[in-house]
């Protein structure tokens, strides 16, 4: 048997863009093709937006011009301009950059000069130019590859600095832009930095209150009080109580949307409760306190530490090396400002001990139905017959894979089955539901205990007592492109968004698409998610190709399902935007309002083939 050989010719050094090409994750947390909001192209972008957002903090350049096209991203600032003879160095050269310079970017985000690095390595195309005092140099790149550089050139344009890029598509697979994700990102720009104005492909983003207008721009129907909007050095809050369950934050550091939390959440977590319990000197419980609370948290740190490159939690335990703790930082300012505030405003703290009340009495009133619940589901192992586990969860925090974990939720045994016997064990569970579920608009949070569907969905899920106990990236709804499958996605959808909104507005929910044809011939297979895809197909395959309607998920054998949950699935998220209210979008389709929605749906409906066919017997029978 031959021994493994280990000698000098198996070291080798790899260079700064090979590294990143080869390990993009470490760089750019994961790849995706644009259907989630941290998908690497959104970082990408990000990447180099936040270096004009230093500009501007820095007091240089007030405008940032942004166009995304067809898959290239072009970003142009107004700030200083990188100088001249760094151009080349600053977008190509590892730990190269000026924010090492702590008395300029004392609190940036970015300080470990990869960035735009990683943007130029991972693009096939990057060009750079550089404007200061009326001259240029522009210097483009492939994967990271010099291409050309420049001379220094007279110019009329204004100081500042253009990057424009695309993605290369052998990294990012099929990827595609999502606007929801750019608009959601650009406003977070605006929120945290008044004066800022960014022009969008076309579009001006700007804020004049800060995490006020975040707060106003992103809640869900009106405030039971006004927005409480507090500001000191290094921090600015936010908050009130909304009229949905759960709590919902937030949260920022140094300008960066901390999606994950980090101590600076946690903090504020805890000192809000603790300020409000003193203020009343009532032991209320933290739970109901928090109970629908809409929060934002933004704060400044010198030298943060992030427990990832793409900086979604924040790790530091002080507000600066040798200073003061997250936790004393953010309890010392609400201890003055908040504790200050509500004896100014007896009516907003008589309203918010209203809603204490209120909330410890639904509590009250739920823990019995909960106990019942859980020995309910315990007794008759109902979890288990349901339920295909995965082995890796969102809550491993060290276990690269976390952010691959999803929960199939399918109709049936015949779709859950093929899911099951082609799925991923080691990141994908699958959740069979029985028949349809209730329609639970206008419903209290009693019948997720007394509706042993919902009870169940919910401990799959783990999010009974905490939004952070999720134990699933990503939630998918896989049901059939037919009207009773459709039904049961809007039933879904409708138990999300009125108990758990924060799975839908933090991007965790997500419809499997599937293709609805199968074109072949004995060269060729294609699987089409469209008409248009379909036509295609039949093109491609020539004369007499054999083409298959999949009716169900049931019909797709699990030999071929492999090829819809893998590397090449097809997610389309669910996407609250700045317009919807959830309550008005239940209202409507989940409302008794039948005649209204069955006229829009008859006047805006275009479909083809079977659905179609069943929709107007709908019409006819009306």
């Amino acid at each position: 048997m031959a021994e493994n050989q280990y000698t000098e010719d198996n070291i080798r050094s790899l260079d700064w863009k090979e590294h990143i090409r080869l390990r993009p994750g470490m760089y750019i947390g994961k790849l995706g093709d644009g259907s989630a909001a941290d998908d690497g192209i959104y970082i990408l972008a990000k990447e180099v937006v936040d270096n004009c957002i230093d500009e501007f903090v820095m007091g240089n350049g007030r405008k940032v011009e942004i166009k995304v096209h067809e898959g290239k991203v072009s970003v142009r600032d107004y700030g200083r301009g990188i100088p001249l003879g760094k151009v080349v160095e600053v977008v190509s050269k590892m730990n190269t950059g000026g924010k090492y310079d702590s008395k300029a970017f004392k609190k940036s985000v970015g300080l470990n000069g990869v960035g735009t690095k990683a943007v130029n390595a991972l693009s096939s195309h990057f060009m750079v130019y550089a404007v200061r005092e009326g001259e240029k140099v522009e210097a483009s790149f492939s994967q990271g590859e010099l291409i050309s550089k420049g001379e220094v050139e007279k110019t009329d344009e204004p100081n500042g600095t253009y990057v424009e890029f695309i993605p290369d598509e052998t990294i990012f697979k099929k990827y595609a832009f999502k606007t929801a994700y750019l608009d959601k990102m650009i406003w977070n720009y605006c929120y945290l930095n008044r004066g800022l104005s960014i022009h969008f492909n076309g579009q001006k983003f700007q804020s004049k209150d800060g995490l006020k207008d975040l707060l106003e721009n992103n809640m869900d129907g009106d405030p039971l009080y006004p927005i409480i909007h507090l500001e000191g050095e290094d921090i600015e809050v936010a908050f009130t109580h909304g009229r949905t369950y759960g709590e919902d934050y937030y949260s920022f550091v140094n300008g960066q949307h901390t999606t994950q939390g980090g101590t600076h959440q946690s903090a504020f977590r805890e000192s809000v409760a603790k300020v409000i319990r003193d203020f009343y000197n009532k032991n209320y419980e933290p739970s109901d306190i928090r109970q629908s609370i809409v929060a934002a948290v933004a704060v400044k740190v010198i030298e943060p530490v992030f427990e990832s490159q793409t900086k979604t939690k924040l790790g530091s335990q002080e507000i600066e090396p040798g200073g003061k703790s997250m936790r004393a930082f953010i309890n010392d300012f609400l201890k003055e400002k908040l504790d200050n505030y509500l004896h100014r405003n007896q009516d907003v703290a008589d309203t918010i001990e209203r809603k204490i009340k209120q909330s410890e009495r639904e509590r009250k009133e739920l823990s019995g139905i909960r106990k019942l619940a859980r020995e309910r589901s315990k007794k008759s192992n109902l979890h288990n017959k349901k339920l295909r586990d995965c082995r890796v969860h969102f809550t491993d925090i060290k276990d690269e894979r976390r952010e691959e974990t999803t929960l199939f939720i399918t109709e049936g045994d015949s779709a859950s089955g093929s899911i099951t016997k082609s799925r991923n064990v080691n990141t994908q569970g699958v959740f069979s539901l029985k028949g349809k579920p209730l329609n639970c608009y206008g419903l209290t949070k009693k019948i997720v205990y007394e509706n042993e569907e919902f009870n169940l969905i919910q401990a799959a899920l783990d999010i009974e007592d905490d939004m952070d106990n999720l134990r699933y990236n990503k939630i998918v709804i896989a049901t059939d492109a037919d009207v009773d499958g459709m039904h049961i996605r809007m039933l879904l959808l409708t138990f999300f968004l009125q108990f758990f909104p924060d799975l839908v507005k933090r991007n965790h929910v997500y419809v499997l698409q599937t293709p609805l044809f199968r074109v072949r011939n004995k060269q060729k297979t294609f699987y089409c998610y469209n008409e248009d895809e379909r036509k295609a197909a039949i093109e491609a395959c020539g004369k007499n190709p054999e083409i298959t309607r999949f009716k169900g998920l049931g019909e797709i054998s699990p030999d071929e399902f492999k090829n819809f949950i893998g590397e090449d699935i097809r997610l389309e998220p669910i996407l609250l935007t700045k317009e919807s209210s959830i309550d008005q979008i239940l209202s409507y389709y989940m409302g008794k309002n039948t005649p209204e929605r069955q006229d829009f749906i008859i006047d805006n409906l275009r479909v083809e083939g079977d659905l179609a066919d069943e929709l107007e017997e709908i019409e006819k029978a009306s």
